[in-house]
């Protein structure tokens, strides 16, 4: 007898305890696809997670890089009982509605790359229009003379994207230096290489290559390396992929602009935990709360990967 009564008491504590963790208060993080850039945002929401030990936190990926696919993983979440989101837009201009769908049931965030004209609370990142400007003025301090440059990019449909090209364009103008064109791949990796590939057989005149998206300068290099021009082209990257800024270390790539996608995992956490508790104070009018962007060169890439090293080290 005495057995049972005790099975029946650790029976009831285990479901108390499951109870308890599904009452906590869900937030996610849904990004706009497979990429070992999110893994520093990934590491951004562990560490909130240990701030916040009342709520749960989730890290989402879509199963493709596609609007269609992340506004289903958002559905599937709400379904679930998620208390908040936040995104990083595929595709923004098509998924207004479904993302004033979500934003009518729960609170809605984005990151990375925005979706203004939704009924999002806030957006939390860089931004993407200064970093292009930021892209242009390495081309402009490594091409003083001018050059033909090719874009490489996920998303072209993407807000982050868009006001990168923008932007960059926008550095370079009267310069001499000309964004010829960008090329997308909705982030295939293959698709990624294989562009750079065929513009290296396509246009021989191009003198700089710009890698807009994380994955992309790393897929620039391997071509580059494969062809024998490794350092005959100009390289501007973005993010810090290990290949990138081994490359601007080695003088292989003239620079990187670097995001902080830990601080928006951490700092979007702990916005949207302080929101669902009814402090609304941490969102400006305007619904930007801008991280800033830094260009990575020789001069300071050991320093930023130390730096990188000891956050993603601080969450174990």
């Amino acid at each position: 007898m005495q057995r049972t009564l005790i099975a029946g008491v650790a029976v009831v504590m285990a479901m108390a305890g499951a109870v308890q963790a599904q009452d906590k208060p869900q937030l996610a993080f849904v990004v706009n696809g497979a990429s070992d850039f999110w893994k520093l945002a990934e590491a951004g929401v562990a560490k909130a997670q240990g701030e916040l030990p009342g709520y749960e936190l989730q890290f989402r990926y879509p199963a493709q890089a596609t609007a269609a696919l992340q506004n289903a993983l958002m559905d599937d979440l709400v379904a679930a009982g998620t208390d908040a989101i936040m995104i990083s837009s595929a595709d923004p201009k098509t998924s207004i509605d479904a993302f004033n769908r979500i934003a009518a049931q729960i609170p809605l965030f984005t990151t990375d790359s925005d979706a203004p004209d939704s009924n999002r609370i806030a957006y939390v990142g860089s931004s993407n229009t200064e970093a292009g400007v930021q892209a242009g003025e390495i081309a402009k301090k490594a091409l003083p003379d001018g050059g033909q440059c090719m874009g490489f990019v996920g998303l072209l449909g993407a807000d982050n994207a868009v006001e990168r090209i923008a932007g960059f364009r926008q550095a370079v103008e009267g310069t001499g230096i000309e964004l010829v064109d960008v090329r997308g791949d909705d982030i295939d990796q293959t698709k990624a290489r294989s562009n750079v590939d065929d513009v290296l057989a396509a246009n021989p005149d191009i003198t700089c290559m710009v890698g807009f998206y994380s994955y992309n300068p790393p897929r620039i290099y391997e071509a580059l390396q494969a062809a024998g021009k490794l350092g005959e082209i100009t390289v501007i990257a973005f993010d810090e992929d290990p290949i990138t800024l081994g490359a601007v270390r080695s003088g292989e790539f003239a620079g990187t602009v670097v995001q902080q996608p830990f601080e928006w995992g951490y700092q979007g956490m702990l916005l949207m935990a302080k929101y669902l508790e009814g402090d609304s104070s941490m969102v400006p009018e305007d619904g930007l709360i801008i991280i800033p962007t830094k260009i990575i060169d020789q001069s300071n890439v050991d320093a930023f990967e130390e730096d990188l090293k000891a956050k993603i080290a601080s969450v174990g």
